[in-house]
């Protein structure tokens, strides 16, 4: 049955659940980092303690925030042996659907080899999951000893950020191009002609000769190199892939494009 959310029933009604259900459809099914506060940065204070940074992130949906840092605990490393803990914040949906959420050091499996990372809770509580885990961190650990932590996150980028890197109408590049038909000079070069939008020569030219019609084909495998660009024109020069050596003069047709930023 069909349910007005954002609006006034006369009564609570509003869930968790439906809050979850728009941050999931607005923002992604992917776990996120929001790009405010320490970003959950992670400190190594101690051989079997660190520090998460404040931050903001969404998980499944779920807005867990961290207001103040806070240690974590390591359990100690084995000499000579190797291990890869993980640092996942912890989603729990408990007796009469309490739910909460925590940073947990979920820890691995000691190696003499390559060590891997332990299994976590991946089922989601969109689709029913009552435990999901969303990696921050591996921490890797070679003997007693804390490597340099790993971070497992995206932080997804404000709406701000997306905009600016749109590319409004004005800022778009400008783009010249055209068929072309000429006989190179003896030394199997020849010009094309442009006018520049910004009195620089442009940022980016090429040249393809043909397509080839009935009754014609490229036995010698011409391609065309670019050879200088002015604010005027652009030289290009046709090498023969058969001959492995440049062109002398030769008649071509083809297509060029040159472009330049705004």
């Amino acid at each position: 049955m069909v349910e007005l959310v954002t609006g006034h029933a006369g009564k609570a009604h509003a869930t968790a659940e439906q809050a979850a259900g728009l941050n999931a459809g607005i923002l992604g099914l992917d776990d996120y980092v929001l790009n405010v506060h320490d970003k959950f940065k992670i400190t190594v204070v101690s051989a079997n303690k660190v520090t998460i940074g404040t931050g903001e992130l969404v998980m499944q949906g779920r807005h867990v925030s961290q207001g103040t840092p806070e240690d974590l605990i390591v359990t100690n490393g084995s000499q000579g042996q190797k291990r890869n803990d993980l640092i996942v914040c912890r989603y729990a949906k408990g007796s009469q659907s309490i739910e909460s959420a925590k940073l947990v050091v979920v820890r691995g499996t000691p190696t003499t080899g390559t060590p891997t990372d332990p299994a976590l809770n991946t089922t989601s509580p969109l689709d029913g999951g009552t435990t999901y885990d969303m990696p921050l961190y591996r921490i890797p650990l070679d003997g007693i000893t804390i490597g340099t932590p790993v971070a497992l996150f995206n932080v997804l980028k404000p709406m701000s950020d997306v905009w600016d890197s749109l590319t409004p109408a004005e800022y778009a590049p400008y783009i010249q191009c055209a068929g072309h038909t000429v006989t190179t000079g003896d030394d199997g070069t020849f010009w094309v002609g442009v006018k520049s939008p910004n009195g620089k020569p442009p940022d980016y030219a090429s040249y393809t000769v043909g397509p080839f019609g009935t009754g014609f084909n490229d036995e010698d495998g011409i391609i065309a190199h670019l050879w200088d660009v002015t604010a005027t024109g652009v030289r290009f020069r046709l090498y023969t892939t058969r001959y492995q050596r440049w062109c002398g003069k030769t008649a071509i047709f083809g297509k060029w494009i040159t472009v330049w930023r705004r």
